[in-house]
């Protein structure tokens, strides 16, 4: 049976990520949105609490903890009530290092997984999503083919977090078209491969502090090593519900900290000789925002539990990403009508939220747990 109440392990966790998240990025959020850049040191304190090397064993050189979906849900839900866009800067390296951890063979993993337990950040990154309106999962456009000598890689992906600071992606394609998930596999693709072409940075509504870039893969050529989990391959469908869970939680902290923002205002605000908060249509948006965060919450939590108790979770992640992707919108969008005008500005960050809520329905392969 679902358990909701957190372990010492994970209560200690909840507060070390709540307290970064408030003392370095939420002050950091606003100036991060405007120039589109994220300071180093706060990306550096992040990866001092051990994000990474907490999850990798000790023979790759990490600290060896054992990996726990919900305990990694509930770091992720506090780091995006910080700011969304840091926190999947903080986290893009767990795009390449858990699908290397999760089938990855003992070859790749000696070969990449020891360049993230180092002292400073290490970029690195997974491209899935490409630019076309019927973009589905279970049918890449993006190809590999076999030949004698490995795999060529053809295909145009999009929306693809830090793919010029990285050294090697992560790239998804059809290996065996009309099979669904089953014939998607992915294949390393370092920076220096002939055909791969990295895009300038792409001019995004929301997510405006975090590099994405498209991904452009033009008779690339990747040795068989290359390919993840080699010959056994990927398990596609697990690793998309790993993302659909990452960004339910990524949804969570931002509605999270849009409600209590909007929540706080309206009984600091004063019209008419009392709180605005006093005001039943204020005082049922907030109600009905609390509603929703929770909702969305109890899903997520569901479904990282049956993952961590071995079962299959895809059903629960694909139901709670929907959810979230939903509830998302209606929260952030509540919080600036209860701001009113001051919501439209962007001397508060209600503003912020709702652009950045935008995406949630088309984000895939943007975080990992």
């Amino acid at each position: 049976m679902v358990s909701f109440e957190m372990d010492e392990d994970q209560r200690i966790l909840k507060d070390s990520m709540a307290g970064f998240a408030a003392d370095l990025l939420r002050p950091a959020s606003r100036e991060a949105d405007e120039t589109g850049d994220i300071p180093e040191e706060v990306i550096q304190k992040g990866w001092d609490l051990g994000i990474q090397a907490s999850t990798i064993p000790e023979e790759y050189g990490g600290y060896g903890g054992s990996r726990s979906m919900l305990s990694g849900v509930i770091g992720l839900e506090e780091l995006a009530w910080g700011d969304l866009s840091i926190a999947l800067c903080l986290c893009a390296p767990s795009l390449f290092t858990l699908p290397l951890l999760e089938i990855g063979t003992e070859a790749q993993k000696e070969k990449y997984l020891r360049a993230f337990c180092g002292e400073s950040y290490k970029a690195a990154t997974m491209a899935v999503m490409e630019p076309f309106f019927d973009f589905d999962l279970a049918s890449l456009r993006t190809t590999a083919t076999q030949d004698g000598k490995g795999y060529v890689l053809n295909g145009h992906k999009c929306f693809v977090p830090l793919a010029k600071q990285s050294d090697c992606i992560l790239v998804f394609a059809g290996l065996n078209p009309g099979t669904g998930y089953a014939g998607v596999e992915g294949f390393f693709v370092e920076k220096r491969t002939m055909g791969l072409k990295v895009e300038d940075r792409e001019k995004n509504m929301g997510l405006k502090a975090l590099e994405t870039h498209e991904v452009l893969l033009t008779d690339c050529r990747v040795p068989p090593e290359n390919r993840l989990g080699g010959a056994r391959g990927s398990n596609f469908l697990a690793l998309m519900s790993y993302g659909k869970i990452a960004l339910t939680a990524a949804a969570v902290g931002m509605g999270r900290a849009a409600f209590e923002y909007s929540r706080d205002y309206a009984k600091e605000r004063h019209a008419f000789g009392e709180p605005i908060a006093s005001r039943q249509s204020i005082a049922f948006m907030i109600a009905e925002m609390a509603i929703e965060i929770d909702a969305a919450r109890l899903m997520l939590w569901e479904a990282a539990w049956r993952y961590d108790q071995g079962q299959d979770g895809s059903r629960e992640a694909y139901l709670a990403k929907q959810y979230a992707a939903e509830a998302i919108m209606k929260v952030t969008d509540h919080a600036v009508q209860v701001l009113g005008g001051h919501g439209y500005i962007r001397e508060h960050p209600v503003e912020l939220w709702l652009r950045n809520a935008r995406g949630f329905a088309s984000f895939e392969g943007l975080a990992m747990v």
